[in-house]
């Protein structure tokens, strides 16, 4: 629900109720039109936040979304202010992501320990990733720096890497006590590779290079990649590393952009090693279209069934859209594959933006079907897809500045030693990981509940 005023929270509330008719009409041939459906969509998505706001705490939405889909928020809002020149937001993304790192560097806040896990913290250091890409405004220079983040937290996740259970990759949770401290997911080991891939790029340092293959290597000598590169949700070590067949468009779509970074800064027998990986990705992402309607995207696993997705799921079509228009940026060859898509997708999606008593909020299913222009759902989730696959249509006109690195265009200061070291007491500091405290066992086990929930839905619905 809306966290702001009164009025908002009884818009909020009615919003299942009401349909307005007058949709959004996208030219896809028209920039302003492109910012003018991006805008809607953004503002309606920020109606939502108030972090910023005396008494409240930067980086936080309220009930019932996690912590983690912030971060990939402000990762969304940095990509605005670069696509558009609309810089309405920046402070408060600038406000919120430093809020969630210490002086050290490390996205560790204290008042996430029960529920942070490795694809959490990386969201956020994929946010501070495009920051230093995309030339966002830096840090103040006492604060930690935008590559610094990034790096302090692949080194730290890298510390993880364990080589003890199904023969390495990271474990979804960060502290033992977590639910999922014994599952392997896709989407954590998807972060770490595509952190790895934009760091080699961006600083050179072929070590992350190194680590991108690593990863590859394992994921799918672990059956979370198949053979014909579908990407599977994760595995459970204590059943024999037993593989959860379900997958989610933002899985695809982390390795897809991943590929697209090592085709990028690879030559040769390398670099056709890597377009291979790339086109198959692409070819099997088909599965994240509409069958009847198959330019338009839709979470396949979850949208088409009467429970319908989840909170962090209706989220997972924004990064699907933002990974798919990096692809085309670093490896251009695929825009003639992806564009026509996020064109015919982007036009379907402002077409349900429809409902609400504001008469402009956005649905989650895109495609056409018996409930009309706008099915009902609302909020974060449904609000942020709009407005990624929307201004990714902008990529086109950004062709001549592709993502920065060090050499070309950046400015983030790095430090490639940060947050490394397994035995750092700073890291120590943060919480006793071997113990965990009354409140943190009480907030795991509400947790608890909501993922054995998840889970058990999740294996009852499979693509296949």
């Amino acid at each position: 629900m809306r966290w702001f005023s009164r009025a908002r929270l009884a818009v909020a509330w009615t919003a299942a109720f009401v349909v307005r008719s007058c949709a959004y009409d996208l030219d896809v041939n028209s920039v302003d039109s492109i910012i003018g459906g991006a805008t809607l969509a953004a503002d309606g998505m920020m109606h939502y936040y108030s972090g910023h706001l005396p008494g409240n705490i930067p980086g936080i939405l309220p009930p019932p979304y996690y912590w983690w889909e912030v971060g990939a928020m402000f990762g969304g809002l940095i990509d605005f202010w670069w696509y558009t020149g609309n810089d309405t937001w920046n402070d408060i993304v600038i406000q919120g992501l430093l809020h969630q790192i210490g002086d050290d560097g490390l996205v560790m806040p204290k008042n996430q320990t029960t529920t942070e896990g490795n694809d959490d913290q990386a969201f956020w250091a994929i946010a501070t990733m495009m920051a230093a890409e995309r030339g966002f405004p830096n840090p103040p220079k006492n604060k930690p720096q935008w590559l610094a983040v990034t790096q302090a937290v692949f080194n730290l996740q890298a510390t993880r890497w364990d080589m003890d259970n199904c023969n390495g990759g990271l474990r979804w949770q960060i502290f033992t006590w977590n639910n999922g401290y014994t599952y392997k997911n896709t989407v954590s080991n998807g972060c770490f590779f595509q952190l790895a891939t934009r760091l080699a790029r961006y600083t050179g340092n072929s070590t992350y290079e190194d680590w991108a293959n690593k990863i590859w290597d394992w994921s799918v000598e672990s059956g979370l990649i198949s053979d014909d590169y579908r990407f599977y949700d994760g595995l459970d070590i204590p059943s024999n590393c037993s593989v959860n067949h379900n997958q989610w468009s933002y899985n695809a779509g982390l390795y897809l952009a991943g590929s697209a970074f090592m085709y990028n800064i690879t030559t040769g027998a390398e670099q056709e090693k890597w377009k291979k990986r790339l086109d198959g990705i692409l070819w099997m992402a088909g599965v994240f279209f509409h069958p009847t309607q198959p330019d338009v995207m839709y979470e396949a696993i979850c949208e088409p069934y009467p429970r319908g997705c989840n909170t962090d799921q209706k989220s997972f079509k924004a990064y699907f859209s933002r990974w798919l228009a990096l692809t085309t940026q670093v490896a251009p060859y695929t825009s003639e594959i992806i564009m026509p898509k996020l064109r015919i997708s982007a036009k379907a999606a402002l077409e349900t933006c429809v409902g609400g008593t504001d008469g402009v909020t956005c649905g989650l299913k895109w495609y056409k079907g018996d409930w009309g222009a706008w099915d009902g759902n609302y909020g974060v989730g449904e609000q942020m897809a709009v407005m990624e696959v929307t201004q990714s249509l902008l990529i086109e006109t950004k062709n001549e500045a592709p993502p920065f690195t060090e050499v070309k265009g950046g400015n983030s200061t790095g430090d490639p030693t940060a947050g490394g070291a397994g035995d750092n007491p700073q890291l120590n500091a943060i919480v006793d990981l071997s113990v965990p405290t009354a409140g943190q066992k009480a907030g795991a086990a509400i947790a608890t509940l909501t993922v054995i929930s998840m889970t058990g839905y999740m294996f009852y619905y499979m693509v296949t």
